[in-house]
């Protein structure tokens, strides 16, 4: 029903208006008396064996919703109850701004990909702590911060910093976003060298009250995607995420007209599968299992999801495959993991991860 739904509808739309509209319809779905909770009973994961303990919590599934979706924390119960097993918000920046112009979200359907430079639009780390204060159900939500685009280089650990303070209290992770290619200047905050005083400041902030991983891109040189796992280990961070939309366009299948369309931006969808793979093999090559690795990036199939875990991630998360198969996605997911989990012979899912590494 959704392909169909898509098809003939939401992909004649432009992107970010099907995106407002699909949400908006979700969140008012579940104002419905009994509805969300009816939800939950049918789509949450329930299956004992997919349990796993990360963060300081145990995720009722590994496959969460990457940031990019809620940015500023208006639906996550509701995003919750379609199955996700946590739900990243955001990103959320220190002060409020609008991002980028319009248009700024673009399909690329040949390639089950999206283009995006949205630009950290958002109402501001205040309003989201403000609404995350309210939470009362048992959704998992992580907060991606990033920096606020009129604060200069120079200044991003104190905005950072900023955000971190506001929001510590209220999320049950918190992730450093350092690898948006759409605020110009970002990426420059990974080299290693702008990246310890940031986290550093961020750490300093939340006086380690939440768990805190930092977000990298897939574009990074494998020597400093090594770099980035040794700051982390020396500076006592929970994890990494890996990695973040790329800019890059090779190998897609659309058209030169298509590709030339969408324009600049962060590439996300199933180009960057290979990509993303390489780069959290790499992670826990290097860090072991010292650091919880969260991977997203080309994520579209429970058999994606298994050779993530086995790849050494402790949970995954999807975004774009969400918006090209629909609501009922991270569900039938979980369905089909629990599915393989039990025809391969495992009691739990943290039998397998870091399996496929090389001990």
């Amino acid at each position: 029903m959704y392909d169909v739904l898509f098809s003939r509808f939401l992909r004649h739309l432009p992107a970010e208006t099907a995106h407002h509209l699909s949400f908006a319809l979700l969140r008012l779905a579940v104002l419905v008396p009994g509805l969300r909770a009816l939800a939950r009973r049918l789509l949450a994961p329930h299956a004992p064996e997919l349990r796993v303990r990360a963060l300081g919590r145990e995720f009722p599934g590994p496959l969460g919703l990457a940031a990019g979706f809620d940015k500023d924390a208006t639906g996550y119960e509701a995003l919750g109850a379609l199955g996700f097993g946590h739900v990243e918000i955001g990103t959320v920046t220190a002060k409020p701004q609008p991002g980028n112009p319009r248009p700024r979200l673009f399909r690329l359907v040949a390639d089950r990909a999206i283009v995006n430079r949205m630009g950290f639009n958002n109402h501001g780390a205040a309003a989201a702590a403000r609404r995350l204060a309210r939470r009362r159900g048992d959704v998992i939500v992580g907060v991606n911060i990033g920096k606020s685009k009129v604060v200069p280089e120079a200044d991003a650990a104190t905005d950072y910093a900023l955000s971190a303070r506001r929001l510590a209290g209220v999320a049950d992770y918190m992730v450093v976003n350092v690898s948006s290619p759409n605020t110009p200047g970002l990426r420059n905050l990974q080299a290693v060298d702008r990246l310890r005083p940031l986290l550093t400041a961020v750490l300093d902030a939340t006086e380690r009250r939440v768990p805190l991983l930092v977000k990298i891109a897939p574009d990074l040189a494998d020597e400093d995607i090594d770099a980035v796992a040794d700051l982390a280990l020396e500076l006592g961070l929970d994890g990494v995420i890996a990695t973040n939309t790329t800019i890059s366009r090779t190998g897609l299948r659309s058209g030169a007209y298509a590709v030339d369309a969408a324009g600049i931006g962060g590439l996300s969808g199933a180009p960057l599968k290979e990509r993303s793979l390489e780069v959290l093999r790499r992670l826990r090559a290097r860090a072991g299992d010292r650091l919880v690795l969260i991977s997203v990036g080309g994520v579209e199939t429970a058999d994606d999801v298994w050779e993530r875990l086995r790849a050494g991630a402790t949970l995954v998360q999807g975004y774009t495959a969400f918006i090209y198969r629909g609501p009922f996605w991270p569900a039938r997911v979980h369905r089909d993991l629990a599915a393989r989990l039990r025809r391969e012979g495992h009691a739990k899912l943290t039998e397998i991860i870091g399996a496929g590494t090389a001990s």
